[in-house]
């Protein structure tokens, strides 16, 4: 399991104030919070730091990180993407998984045979879909619900599926 969970990407600087503007990739943009720390990929190396202020606007969160006042200073952080710590990521309800440990998890059918594994996970407001990605080279949709969803063991990163009738073409 990944120490960093993705919570944002900055797409541009925002003014001259040092501030600059995230795209969030997490289901609750409240996490952005003054105070709170992220880790800035920079490629070869982390930055650390902390929010200084807050803003929403739109679909995004306008940051300023504490030490960082002017627009050259920031402007090295368009483009990167921002994480938390794994100590420092939302909690999670019961039945609810980060997408990062979702990834690559082997899925079983029912009857324990294996039916491939978790190649990606599309949120469509509803309710998330599994992508599956079968041996024979296909991927199947499984959306995640309790109908199909009957077990998932993050230890032993399996999940164990009832596949709804016509979801795979067998015949």
């Amino acid at each position: 399991m990944e120490d960093l969970l993705q919570v944002g990407a900055i797409t541009q600087t925002h003014g001259i104030r040092g501030e600059v503007k995230v795209f969030p990739l997490t289901d609750d943009v409240s996490r952005f919070k003054k105070g709170i720390r992220l880790i800035l990929d920079l490629g070869r190396d982390k930055l650390d730091l902390e929010v200084e202020s807050v803003k929403f606007f739109k679909q995004f969160v306008i940051l300023k990180f504490k030490g960082y006042d002017n627009i050259n200073e920031i402007e090295k952080f368009v483009k990167k993407n921002l994480y938390v710590t794994r100590e420092n990521a939302v909690k999670l309800k019961k039945d609810e998984y980060f997408i990062a440990d979702l990834i690559g998890m082997t899925v079983t059918k029912e009857d324990g045979t294996e039916l491939g594994s978790i190649s990606d996970v599309l949120q469509t407001g509803a309710n998330d879909v599994y992508v599956v990605a079968l041996a024979d080279g296909g991927e199947v949709l499984l959306p995640a619900i309790k109908d199909c969803i009957l077990s998932v063991d993050m230890e032993q990163r399996t999940m164990q599926v009832y596949v709804l009738p016509g979801l795979l073409d067998e015949g």
